[in-house]
């Protein structure tokens, strides 16, 4: 294949290889359309590449038909000398094909049609995923969806999720429409009630959204997420349906712990027995850093903390994850024990803490390389209750140690 002589005009001068789709910018310049279009999506001039001139990202590509035709017939004239066949190009997604398949959306018979064919735009490449965004099919799906909830119907609910998964944007458009009332999140969490073919996947594509969908609403609406809400978030952590998954509740209670009554909300759905079992089962560290993270929220209360306690696991299984998991671990899982020292240190509650360790570890925090404000959380909780805890060794190392400074 090496003796073979290509003719120059075969040759992109990007890529200097065989174009395989050829496309003739507004300069007159021919190109492979992957690499044009890498060029203009990656370069901080968009300008063409030979002439030099202004090239905007959104001008049009002209697929050059009779040079493809004449690179094919050449491929195939020198296929017996190793070359591949140039296969036929794809024809390019347009904002007017995908417009027309979004006012399909509104037909009964068409719209099942037109949702297979945006999840196979979608999944193809980033160009059409561009293209599908710009077009307005975010907004539209959402719609679908939130259409479907009212109407009770599940039969697209897999296709509609998966577009969305690939192409949601956080533009003003989207934010402005998950903000104007709960309806999509009301929309969501119902999916996850649906019986549907594929659950794992539709559970894991609801969660991720839903994640996304939390991220840019509003407090107004946080603070009127229903019960119901939270016990779907606590069902589908209890289910372990998938890692994705469970990291995207968990990602979504932290965020809405902390608006209106939403701890009390969780403490009716038993968030944090569920937390905590969940925990002793010992996920990987990053799900772990998540726990904790809420636990300390949920401690921040009153009737989080008296849950806390109420679980025979729930101290020694966070002075265990103490200078194991990660510093960000740490921070939560001292606040912690502070909380716990600080509102409900009844004797039962200290006396647990020195016998499981907790004591122990956080002597341990004093010692160790942790950053200066742990070390000072540390402190002072062994400074609150260093008179009961006098009889344990650590402890009186600590305050040799504070003595002799």
């Amino acid at each position: 294949m090496d003796e073979i002589e290509i003719p120059q005009y075969f040759i992109c001068p990007i890529s200097l290889q065989i174009m395989k789709d050829p496309v003739t910018a507004v300069t007159g310049i021919t190109y492979d359309r992957e690499s044009i279009e890498q060029w203009l999506k990656t370069s901080k001039h968009t300008t063409c590449p030979v002439t030099k001139q202004a090239l905007p990202s959104d001008s049009d590509l002209t697929p050059n038909h009779t040079l493809w035709r004449l690179i094919q017939a050449w491929s195939a004239a020198n296929a017996s000398n190793g070359m591949d066949l140039i296969p036929t190009p794809k024809t390019p997604i347009s904002k007017s094909r995908v417009v027309k398949l979004i006012r399909d959306f509104g037909v009964p018979s068409l719209y099942m049609n037109a949702l297979k064919k945006m999840e196979v735009l979608a999944e193809d490449n980033e160009r059409k995923r561009k293209c599908l965004e710009e077009a307005g099919v975010p907004k539209a799906v959402i719609l679908l969806l939130i259409t479907c909830h009212r109407q009770g119907k599940i039969s697209c609910l897999e296709q509609a999720l998966r577009i969305l998964h690939l192409i949601w944007t956080p533009c003003s458009e989207i934010k402005a429409l998950v903000n104007q009332n709960c309806d999509f999140i009301d929309c969501l969490t119902w999916i996850l009630l649906c019986e549907t073919e594929n659950p794992v996947i539709v559970t894991t594509h609801v969660m991720v959204i839903l994640k996304r969908v939390i991220e840019v609403t509003n407090s107004r609406l946080l603070e009127k997420l229903k019960p119901e809400f939270f016990k779907q978030m606590l069902r589908v952590l209890k289910s372990k349906t998938s890692q994705q998954a469970t990291k995207s509740a968990l990602h979504i209670l932290i965020q809405t712990c902390q608006w209106g009554r939403n701890k009390s909300k969780m403490m009716d759905a038993n968030a944090i027995f569920e937390l905590i079992e969940f925990e002793l089962e010992k996920p990987e560290k990053h799900v772990t850093e998540l726990i904790i993270n809420l636990l300390a929220h949920l401690c921040s209360c009153a009737d989080g903390r008296a849950q806390f306690l109420g679980h025979a696991g729930s101290i020694a299984m966070v002075a265990k994850r103490i200078l194991k998991v990660s510093p960000a671990t740490d921070d939560r899982a001292v606040q912690i024990l502070k909380s716990i020292s600080k509102y409900a240190a009844t004797k039962h509650v200290l006396v647990e803490m020195l016998k499981v360790g907790a004591v122990t570890k956080l002597c341990m925090v004093m010692q160790a390389d942790c950053a200066a404000y742990v070390k000072e959380k540390a402190r002072g909780i062994l400074r609150l209750h260093s008179n009961l805890w006098n009889g344990s060794p650590c402890i009186a190392v600590y305050l040799l140690t504070r003595y002799q400074r």
